[in-house]
């Protein structure tokens, strides 16, 4: 906030810095019109962990700092999973009609209560920082991460590639771009996501309303993983927590003339808006139904939890691939209002 304001008083907008916060290399992305502060963390997944809007962080963070977070570790904020998000229904997966087994020795995936593999690889990878940037329309970072150089993630999935990661603010919204090159001598699906944690602050968590940017629903198995089976949204538009459950995945999305799906979440006047562009067909929910977790997330999804056993099975028919020597591109926007 003290950023803003020296830079409103010096006539500047954007702003885009080196920093050091709790002892880690940070980039912080102001916007003054707007009030806004971005830090990400490139040594904590490339972490986007503070989205400050008048000084208060619309991402979820429930300890009492970044370096807490991350010496747990614990998902906080907005952790980039790849290369797969949420869940997989067993230690392997298909692609390209063989199948790839996980190796657990190495010790680098993390599981949900159920045992299965979930969150990919990356949540805590440490990201090379390419540009950092400010000028009269826009404040940008991007970091880049080398995926094929580590042996032990190859190892869990032997698909050389890299990844690039941009956060550009501009005009009061967060656009978080990602690129995923192709370095391996075959296609590879992609299904990759962000599960991002946003909390509001003027109104109790069972009184949020939620609108919800789907027209069907992803039915899923008792342990959490999809069926195939769609079935139509029915919740009212827009919902309130107290009112439903969120733990799952939704599809059909509602898009607008350049191709964005906007999920948001409102209080009295707060609001926070998430567009999905076109490449992300899948939204994940979660809201769970725990006074100590106040937060709802809205997780732009490349493809559908279990992608690479669901197309396998002949479950969806929808996966995303990179062509040897292509790429994948998409990009979703935060925007809040009335803070």
């Amino acid at each position: 906030m003290m950023l803003a304001l020296a830079l409103a008083a010096h006539g500047q907008t954007y702003s885009a810095r080196r920093v050091t916060v709790e002892g880690m290399e940070a980039i912080r992305l102001g916007d003054a019109a707007h009030s806004i502060e971005v830090t990400i963390f490139p040594g904590f997944g490339n972490n986007a962990c503070e989205f400050k809007v008048k000084g208060r962080n619309i991402l979820w963070n429930p300890f009492a700092s970044v370096a807490e977070a991350k010496a747990k570790p614990q998902q906080i904020a907005n952790p980039l999973l790849a290369p797969w998000a949420n869940r997989i229904d067993q230690d392997a997966y298909w692609i390209n009609g063989r199948k790839y087994l996980l190796n657990p020795e190495f010790a680098n995936f993390r599981r949900d209560p159920n045992g299965k593999p979930m969150h990919g690889l990356l949540q805590y990878a440490a990201w090379e920082v390419t540009r950092v940037e400010a000028n009269a329309r826009e404040a940008v970072t991007t970091s880049r991460l080398e995926f094929w150089r580590r042996p032990d993630w190859m190892a869990q999935f032997p698909f050389a590639h890299n990844l690039e990661m941009t956060h550009r603010l501009r005009d009061g919204s967060l656009e978080i771009e990602t690129v995923v090159e192709n370095l391996a001598a075959e296609s590879f699906p992609v299904s990759a996501g962000y599960h991002t944690y946003y909390q509001l602050f003027d109104a109790p968590r069972d009184e949020w309303r939620v609108h919800v940017a789907a027209r069907q629903e992803m039915v899923a198995d008792r342990f959490l993983i999809p069926t195939g089976e769609l079935r139509p949204v029915t919740l009212p538009d827009p919902v309130r927590l107290k009112d439903a459950q969120f733990d799952g995945g939704y599809t059909g999305l509602v898009r607008d003339g350049a191709g964005r799906a906007t999920f948001w979440v409102r209080g009295k006047s707060q609001k926070i808006s998430v567009a999905f562009g076109p490449r992300y067909p899948v939204a994940v929910l979660f809201a769970p139904d725990d006074p100590a977790r106040r937060f709802i997330c809205f997780e732009p999804m490349a493809s559908p939890i279990n992608a690479f056993n669901l197309v396998h099975a002949g479950r969806y028919q929808g996966v995303q691939t990179v062509s040897p020597g292509g790429s994948w591109r998409e990009s979703f926007w935060i925007t809040p209002e009335g803070f």
